[in-house]
């Protein structure tokens, strides 16, 4: 049987889902062990004093719950928890963190938006192809969305944007009523928040461009549903300003009914598109891939290289 010691878990407290991932480096490549993932939707229940809902944090407690015994085993100094932009901005994170802490058994740490965009860089950067080539990676979560530049496995630049598929559905799709002027207004908000961190200057800066994560994610499964991409993780602008026009003529989120999207998905579908579609066209990106790697794994590898030395 393999050394328990030999394994690494990293956990994402994400605003829309908190994802749990144990895995083994062997032979210079990670090996999974064990993944799950609970949409726990905390970000969708800040208040507007900024206060996270009492029931936000006992789901969020119930699902950490439930990851604490796969831990077990695990040496300390190999468990990294980290929570993102909910608990940036929740002013009563100090409630939440306190008690997670104590149910999962492992400490917390509230990440920087720049520290996020940083790890998942490093988690997508371990699956690109060599080359010199200057790599564009996308994220867009349920509160924020983060944009990096780099080369190789380093990131250059880091980009971190208070905007994700869970607060602009909230803000600019709140009745779950969808159509083209709100959709306008929503990209054009994204747009603006681009603008203001100098990103649509990196329009000529990178040669290959990636996401990863819920609403690139999403859009790859649509996307090879409904045979609109060549293969598996190709995302193209035209296809998803086909999701977009899908979206509009449902007209409600409870009549989406796009193959390949998943329900739970639905609910943040519109504000998450909207996001994606000021990227591509203030970045003049007509496709990118989708990566399967994310923040945990930039995070197991960070903890592999320490460990190291």
């Amino acid at each position: 049987m393999p050394n328990d010691d030999d394994r690494l878990a990293a956990i994402d407290l994400g605003s829309n889902s908190f994802r749990l991932e144990i895995a083994r480096f062997d032979s210079g490549q990670f090996q999974r062990l064990a993944f799950v993932k609970d949409t726990v939707r905390q970000g969708a229940e800040l208040d507007h004093q900024w206060h996270l809902s009492d029931a936000a944090m006992q789901r969020g407690w119930e699902c950490l719950a439930r990851f604490a015994p796969l831990l077990e085993g695990i040496p300390p100094e190999r468990v990294r928890a980290v929570a993102t932009q909910t608990m940036r901005e929740a002013r009563n994170r100090s409630d939440f963190i306190t008690r997670a802490e104590e149910v999962l058994g492992h400490p917390i740490t509230i990440i920087s938006g720049h520290e996020e965009a940083r790890l998942i860089y490093l988690g997508v950067a371990q699956h690109l192809p060599p080359s010199d080539e200057r790599h564009l990676v996308m994220d867009i979560g349920g509160r924020s969305t983060e944009l990096i530049l780099g080369s190789g496995a380093a990131a250059q630049r880091t980009a971190s944007h208070a905007m994700g598929a869970v607060s602009w559905s909230m803000q600019h799709f709140a009745d779950g009523r969808i159509d083209a002027a709100r959709f306008d207004a929503a990209e054009d908000a994204a747009l603006a928040l681009l603008q203001s961190s100098g990103c649509v200057r990196w329009r000529n800066a990178w040669e290959a461009a990636w996401g990863c994560s819920g609403t690139v994610g999403a859009v790859a499964d649509v996307l090879l549903a409904t045979e609109r991409a060549e293969q598996r993780y190709a995302i193209t602008r035209e296809g998803v300003r086909w999701i977009r026009e899908q979206l509009i003529a449902a007209g409600h989120v409870e009549r989406i009914a796009i193959p390949g999207m998943k329900d739970s998905r639905k609910p943040v579908a519109a504000g998450g598109i909207a996001i994606l579609c000021a990227i591509l066209d203030a970045l003049d990106i007509e496709e990118l891939t989708y990566s399967p790697s994310a923040l945990r794994h930039g995070m197991l590898v960070d903890m592999m290289q320490k460990a190291h030395g």
